[in-house]
């Protein structure tokens, strides 16, 4: 067996030692946020993952006002749920996946390139919450998403706004909404049990 391979060997099962230990002493529960070296190294993992093509790949389109608010309702109809609105991951959903949905307003996320952005919505992440959108190549929509994520450091209150009724809502939601708007439209008082 050769030196390189001999170093290779161990350090993987000095990392499979140290996933043991962390995992005995930390447990496999998600209610504590990675810490600083297992964030660096799954972010390496992905980073290694990554196929060498999908990283320098470029957007086939170009940001407009009308695509890049088409893209915040999409958005917003899709990711806010983990993610929120202004892309913070300070979500009830976004703040109990393992690991944490990330604030994509910080430089982890927008010092990605757009093909890899394209290709982590596209694809998703292996052993994360992140599924994978995509249903074809070329996938316009997942491109339009990449725009919206570079617009996140930026984003104003009156497009966060317009997002919110693009929002999933659950039937408890909608029907509370009805009956709102039925009683605003001269109907009986909702009943105490619309209100929380």
């Amino acid at each position: 067996m050769s030196r390189t391979l001999k170093f290779w060997a161990i350090v993987l099962c000095l990392l499979a030692v140290g996933a043991v230990v962390l995992l005995k002493r930390a447990g496999s529960g998600t209610h504590e946020a990675p810490g600083a070296v297992e964030t660096a190294v799954a972010r390496r993992l992905r980073s290694w993952a990554m196929p060498s093509d999908a990283r320098g790949r470029p957007s086939p389109i170009q940001s407009s006002p009308e695509l890049l608010r088409e893209a915040a309702h999409h958005f917003a109809d899709h990711c806010a749920s983990c993610h929120g609105n202004d892309g913070s991951g300070n979500t009830a959903m976004g703040r109990r996946l393992y690991p944490r949905a990330p604030d994509m307003r910080q430089a982890a996320t927008q010092q990605l390139t757009d093909g890899e952005l394209y290709f982590i919505i596209h694809n998703g992440v292996r052993f994360t919450g992140m599924p994978g959108w995509g249903k074809s190549e070329p996938d316009e929509d997942s491109w339009k998403l990449v725009l919206f994520v570079r617009h996140l450091p930026s984003i104003t209150s009156d497009e966060l706004h317009d997002m919110e009724e693009f929002n999933p809502r659950s039937p408890a939601e909608i029907e509370e909404e009805k009956a709102e708007q039925d009683f605003l439209n001269g109907g009986a008082a909702p009943s105490a049990s619309h209100h929380h």
